[in-house]
């Protein structure tokens, strides 16, 4: 599908003199090195260089050097070169001879070195010469028919002759198949033929323009050579040799095979030529020698034994591109899909006898770029020719691009047409398989470039000589015919070589000619209507020229730039240009797009880099289109992207590797390239490396697609486009929700088929599928559709919605309209009820209802089959039965898999029954219970309501029902009361009894839920003897006492026991020592302060002196160890984790969980890993849920387990520390803070002082001064009592606590590495809605994520 545009021409000519008969390229300084002569006249070489490709540079030879060259051999007129070649290495020219010396010239020879020096010398002479890829060795095949390898420093290492026993090597061996007498001749013979079987077998017989040479070819990596030489028994034969110079293998005879070879650099073919009588063949070999395939030129049978009568072969330097080299011309062919294209000519005519044939110079590193040699005898004057002047000879240098001649891709005008050249066709315009096309335009000449307008209605070719103009009679469906318009003939050669040919707009056409002189840059632009000429004024070399992405502009390439051309009138005679940018390096591949009111330049290199502008997108891009909105491309690693288009390069975003992610990024096939794009039809078409072609649909272009139809409410085409391409449906409302939901009568008038209605409400679903699957790539379409979706959509932030409002909103709108359509779509009605999430069985079955009330017995059973179709058969059949419609629920039967044999009679059953009866049954059999008791109590049996009501637990209905019965009621309220006693709830059973004045019952309810106070009220209501009330009280006293509520035991022991020193007695053991010593004081025992209260008080004190000392010692134990584990994991984590690992010996790591991240900068995480884990070998980006989802629950509680006991040595023991310390630090607090929880007022004015860096201290400025607690009031009455040593030592074990606690707060939970990394975590969470990861998803610890706690600044008691 590509063609090979030529970018550049030009001719370098030989003043008149030596004949020119050699040349090579010199990649160092881009220059052509070139020998001329000897002649029969003048035995002189003469060597030059021409600069080549230079801005300004001049044409003309420079000459290196110049000798005598006399031929040592006798039957030899004059001596000829062989072969040239530049030795990059030795910065040499290397000269092989046919009289038999390798002459070596040297640009800067070294001191000591002599300029020219013959090297070496073969007596025999020389046939053939070739240096290989590496220039390491030099294969020569001599006059004596032996081929010779010569190493760079000119050694012989290997001389192999050339035997008639050679060709036995292949075994080509023949059965006589050819041969007549073998041939079976019986009737029907021919169809009976084997096809495998040829008819002939050839002999090798020998061209009759086979000039008896020899020729030698490398494989691309140096390791075979082949030889093509005129073998002894009068026939060709293709030897292949390997590097160290030993027979391979031999070709098999071919007729008519000649002396050209050359081997495809990638090594999988040998091509010669095959002239046969009435064709000429390019014939290709493997390495066996074995043939495997050909084309046929074009060529007449009157030209070959003119300008066809002598031809050279050669491969460019990546097996791209074959050069076929004839006497006054040279053709480039290429290879797609097994067919071989004639891709461009280059014809040089001369009037005087040609020397030798045409030579096709490759460059060595530029693919496409080549030199076409001409030389020839000086034998008198000589007329012009086509392209050249008298002379003798010249280099014409010429450079191509293998480009895609295709017309628009901006819709509406975007029909996805491709002109491919071939020779003289040159059009096709549908995705029909290469070699084939839809239209095929047959020239009289060769078509050099083609181009189509912009509507795609005219194709203009352009040949050698002329311009072709066909007219297109194109819709919107398809190509109808095409018929030529009108041709063109160009002007004189004069004005220079016709390059290429583009329309500006509809009418507009232009060719681009070559600059008309040897040293002239600037090129011509011709308009073929008006046929007048413009010179480009620019100094920078033009490459090419196009149309802009909307043809409203003409646009050039010179060199790194590009630039549009201002043509300004008809009548002008210089076309000025204005720069749209500069690129950093030479971009052939361009394109310019306008969006915005600014252009943007798209430029591919040779070597992949894609620029927009200045700005480097990609470095792998391997081809590129331009769409109004999309930048797309195809990239080395087998991707299809797609760029929304920006104003500024900076805004262009390429997406991510990521297919499955992001639908701007797709799979394609491997070596895959772009052919074209059509926007209108949301296609791409594909080229895969061996040539055919594919049409994909990718997701970026149907999407914008289906959300430009549905900004312009354009539901239809959006919804077909959905439907074909198989796009979730509920993009047409989750894009726009609100203009959807006001424009649903458009739906409707759109759509009009129910089918069509039908499918779009049965696709919605509660999933917003414009924030997940389909989420906008383009952040101004955000914008668009957050103005556009009004207050809801901006508060939507959670994609998938947790309820079904969604469905039932989009039902209910449908719904709103269809009411009015019933006659029409009634089908849709019940559609849009069962499509509710849940389904709204019963309205689809209402409108069944009304149907067969209005005798429409024809709708009803269309109506129920629909209805069993899209709901579940079972449920539609007891919503039936629910609406008590036994007709109903007996159609819905009939649709189902139900036996009759069951549902009938039981159907049967129901009708006999009352009504209130048969409705209590249903009810019944569809477990709706607290309705079939409603109609159980309708019937009036009070008996069998209250065993109902037992039997399913339907006190509370039943209350209900019967709350205006005293009686009734009373009885369903004891039998409740019962029923919540039996299931110990004890509370509300108590409650039930109390209300029923059963005070004895709940006397005892309110003592099991351990309600003292409701318990002693009841029983003195219910009038028990005073020995039952003080049993009851000690027994409650005695369990409230166990369960730690002394206040309350002490109340129970001093109000109904009246037992002063028992109540003082459990206050001291709760540490309520004022309270203890009011109520001594206020019964005058103060005997008790010193046989109770003291007691008591030392008890306390011992107590929480041993409760702070443990806290000490866990501190000092605790922390040391947490740094240390820290230390040994910042300086080696793969170490720790894996010593780690292998505690425990067999275990081999059993302690480490999945999920343990080995980032240095974090410890082990409940998170999901994003690295390699040393446990499981392997690379994860799942979250937890998907790691734990592959454990067995059994694991998971072993691990933890082992995370609770935080075994020394595991990884588990940092974060039990940890916590463990947290919970130390929190039960401190709790001691100090008690008395504020009770309503003790707090100081907030303390706070902590900064430290030497300037930071605060472990507790933020608000952290409250705890004036009291636990610890105070302990304090506080051992001062009251006079022990005030024990209130200092108290006091001073708290603050010595207090102070370890807020000492290593700040280390153990990392408070400084949080604050420093509030403001990043910020950022990041701004940042989450766009898809990024924040702070505390993978491997940050829990008490990172957590404020650290907080530890009050104590003051203690004054006194002290």
């Amino acid at each position: 599908m590509r063609n090979l545009q030529c970018i550049h021409y030009s001719k370098h000519k030989n003043q008149p003199g030596l004949p020119l008969t050699a040349a090579a390229w010199d990649t160092i300084t881009d220059s052509i090195v070139c020998a001329y002569g000897p002649s029969k006249a003048d035995q002189v070489i003469d060597l030059k260089r021409i600069e080549c490709y230079k801005r300004g540079s001049s044409t003309e030879a420079h000459l290196i050097a110049s000798w005598d060259a006399p031929c040592p051999l006798p039957n030899l007129d004059h001596d000829r070169i062989i072969d040239l070649h530049y030795l990059v290495q030795l910065e040499a020219s290397c000269l092989v001879l046919a009289g038999g010396d390798i002459v070596v010239v040297r640009s800067q020879p070294l001191p000591g070195q002599e300029k020219i020096e013959i090297v070496g010398s073969i007596d025999a002479g020389i046939t053939a010469a070739r240096w290989s890829p590496d220039e390491e060795l030099l294969a020569v095949t001599t006059g004596a028919h032996t081929l010779l390898f010569m190493t760079l420093e000119f050694e012989n290492i290997a001389n192999v002759p050339f035997s008639a026993d050679d060709s036995k090597l292949s075994k080509h061996v023949s059965v006589g198949w050819g041969k007549s007498e073998t041939q079976f001749k019986g009737k029907r013979a021919k169809a009976l033929r084997d096809p495998t079987i040829p008819e002939r077998v050839d002999e090798g017989t020998v061209s009759t323009h086979d000039l008896k040479d020899s020729n030698i070819s490398w494989r691309g990596d140096g390791e075979f050579l082949a030889t093509n030489t005129f073998d002894e028994e009068q026939r060709r034969m293709i030897r292949v040799y390997s590097r160290e110079g030993i027979l391979d293998s031999v070709s098999e005879p071919v007729d008519g095979l000649e002396g050209a070879l050359s081997w495809r650099p990638a090594g999988n073919l040998l091509a010669g030529i095959q002239r046969l009588d009435d064709r000429i063949d390019v014939v290709f070999f493997e390495r066996n020698g074995l043939r495997h395939g050909e084309f046929s030129l074009r060529v007449a049978k009157q030209d070959m034994d003119s300008w066809a009568s002598s031809i050279s072969l050669s491969w460019n330097i990546d097996s791209t591109v074959l050069a076929v080299s004839y006497c006054d011309r040279v053709q480039l062919w290429t290879m797609g899909n097994y067919h071989y294209y004639l891709k461009q000519e280059f014809s040089f005519p001369l009037d005087g006898e040609m020397s030798r044939p045409l030579t096709g110079l490759w460059h060595p590193e530029e693919s496409l770029r080549v030199a076409a040699l001409q030389a020839v005898k000086i034998d008198g004057m000589m007329s012009n020719g086509n392209f050249s002047t008298p002379d003798s000879g010249a280099v014409h240098e010429i450079e191509v691009i293998s480009n895609i001649s295709s017309g628009c891709s901006l819709p509406p005008d975007g029909f996805g047409m491709t002109l491919v050249q071939d020779g003289s066709t040159a059009l096709r315009i549908a995705n029909i398989p290469p070699p084939f096309a839809q239209f095929e335009i047959q020239l009289p000449e060769i078509a050099r470039d083609s181009a189509a307008n912009k509507n795609g209605s005219k194709i203009a070719v352009l040949g050698l000589s002329s311009v072709f103009l066909y007219r297109l009679r194109i819709d919107s469906k398809s190509a109808r015919c095409l018929e030529l318009e009108e041709s063109f003939e160009l002007p004189t050669p004069i004005q220079g070589v016709p390059l290429q040919i583009c329309f500006s707009d509809n009418e507009s056409l232009h060719v681009l000619f070559s600059p008309r002189t040897e040293n002239a840059r600037a090129p011509t632009l011709y308009d073929v209507y008006t046929g007048t000429f413009r010179l480009i004024d620019t100094e920078a070399r033009m490459t090419r020229f196009f149309p802009s992405a909307d043809y409203r502009s003409l646009v050039c390439s010179m060199d790194n730039s590009t630039h549009i051309i201002a043509s300004g009138s008809n009548n002008a005679s210089i076309a000025s240009t204005a720069p749209i940018c500069s690129f950093p390096s030479a971009a052939p591949y361009t394109a310019v797009v306008s969006y915005g009111g600014e252009h943007i330049a798209i430029g591919l290199t040779s070597t992949g880099s894609l620029y927009a502008n200045t700005r480097v997108l990609l470095r792998n891009c391997s081809s590129f289109f331009v769409t109004d909105s999309h930048l797309i491309l195809t990239t080395t690693n087998h991707l299809l992207k797609f760029v929304h288009l920006s104003r500024a390069e900076e805004d262009l975003a390429v997406p991510p590797d990521q297919p499955e992610a992001d639908e701007r990024c797709r799979n394609i096939e491997r070596g895959a390239r772009l052919v074209a794009v059509i926007p209108t039809t949301s296609s791409v078409i594909l080229q895969m490396p061996r040539g055919n072609t594919e049409t994909i649909h990718p997701r970026a272009l149907v999407l914008a697609s289906i959300r430009r139809s549905v900004e312009n409410k354009q539901y239809r085409a959006a919804f077909l486009n959905c439907r074909s391409n198989r796009v979730d449906m509920n993009i047409l409302y989750d894009y726009l929700p609100d203009q959807f939901l006001e424009s649903v009568s458009l739906v409707l008038d759109q759509l009009k088929s129910v089918e069509y209605i039908d499918l779009l409400l049965s696709q919605f679903r509660g999933e917003d599928v414009s924030k997940t699957m389909y989420k906008e790539t383009l952040p101004s379409k955000d914008i668009f559709k957050s103005n556009q979706g009004g207050a809801e959509n901006q508060n939507r932030n959670v994609p998938v919605s947790t309820s079904h409002s969604k469905v039932n909103r989009i039902c209910d709108a449908f719904l709103s309209i269809l009411v009015h359509r019933y006659s029409t779509n009634l089908q849709n009605v019940i559609t849009a009820h069962l499509c509710k999430s849940p389904p709204d069985i019963e309205s689809g079955l209402h409108v069944i209802s009304d149907l067969q009330a209005k005798g429409e017995h024809d709708f009803v059973e269309t109506a129920v089959e629909h209805t069993c179709f899209l709901a579940d058969v079972n449920k539609i059949y007891d919503a039936a039965l629910g609406m008590y419609n036994l007709q109903l629920a007996l159609l819905v039967a009939q649709q189902s898999q139900k036996d009759p044999r069951e549902y009938l009679p039981y159907l049967q059953d129901l009708q006999e029954q009352p009504e209130l009866r048969r409705k209590y049954l249903i009810d019944h059999d569809l477990k709706r219970y607290e309705s079939a008791l409603a109609h159980l109590h309708a019937v009036g049996d009070f008996d069998e309501v209250k065993a109902y009501t037992e039997r399913h637990e339907l006190y509370k209905s039943s209350l209900e029902l019967y709350k205006y019965n005293s009686d009734s009621y009373a009885a369903i309220l004891q039998a409740y009361a019962e029923f919540l006693s039996s299931r110990s709830r004890y509370k509300e059973a108590a409650i039930a009894f109390e209300s029923l004045s059963d005070y004895t019952s709940a006397s005892e309810a309110y003592r099991a839920s351990n309600s003292w106070r409701e318990s002693l009220s009841c029983a003195k209501l219910a009038s028990q003897s005073p020995e039952s009330v003080t049993s009851l009280a000690k027994a409650l006293a005695e369990s409230l006492e166990e369960a730690k509520e002394y206040s309350a035991a002490a109340t129970v022991q001093l109000e109904y026991l009246s037992d002063v020193e028992a109540a003082t007695e459990i206050l001291c053991k709760g540490h309520h020592f004022s309270e203890a010593i009011r109520i001594v004081s206020l019964h005058g025992l103060q005997n008790l302060l010193k046989d109770v209260v003291d007691p008591g008080l030392g008890e306390g004190f011992a107590t929480l002196t041993e409760l702070l000392a443990d806290c000490k010692g866990q501190l000092k134990a605790q922390v040391p160890r947490l740094k240390e584990l820290r230390e040994i994991k910042a300086r080696d984590p793969l170490a720790f984790f894996g010593d780690a690992a292998n505690h425990g010996g067999a275990n081999d790591g059993a302690d480490i969980p999945d999920d343990m991240s080995l980032a240095a900068s974090s410890t082990a995480s409940t998170n999901a890993t994003t690295l390699v884990t040393r446990y499981t070998n392997r690379h994860s980006n799942a979250t937890l849920g998907t790691n734990t989802s592959r454990r067995s629950s059994k694991k998971r509680r072993a691990e933890e387990r082992k995370r609770a006991k935080g075994k020394k040595g595991s990884v588990y023991e940092e974060e039990y520390l940890v916590a463990s310390i947290g919970r130390l630090v929190e039960r401190v607090n709790g001691l100090v803070e008690y008395q504020a929880k009770s309503g003790i007022g707090i100081d907030q004015s303390g706070g902590a002082e900064a430290n030497a860096d300037g930071e605060t201290g472990l507790e933020p400025p608000s952290a409250p001064t705890a004036p009291g607690g636990e610890l105070a009031a302990v304090t506080e009455v051992l001062l009251r009592r006079g022990m005030r040593e024990q209130a200092r030592v108290l006091e001073r074990s708290t603050s010595e606590v207090l102070d370890m606690c807020r000492e290593c707060i700040r280390e153990v939970f990392e408070v400084k590495q949080k604050q420093e990394s509030s403001a990043a975590s910020e950022i990041q969470q701004k940042q989450g809605s766009a898809g990024l990861d924040i702070e505390g998803q993978a491997g940050v610890p829990w008490w990172r994520k957590l404020d650290p706690p907080v530890v009050p600044k104590y003051e203690g008691v004054g006194l002290l």
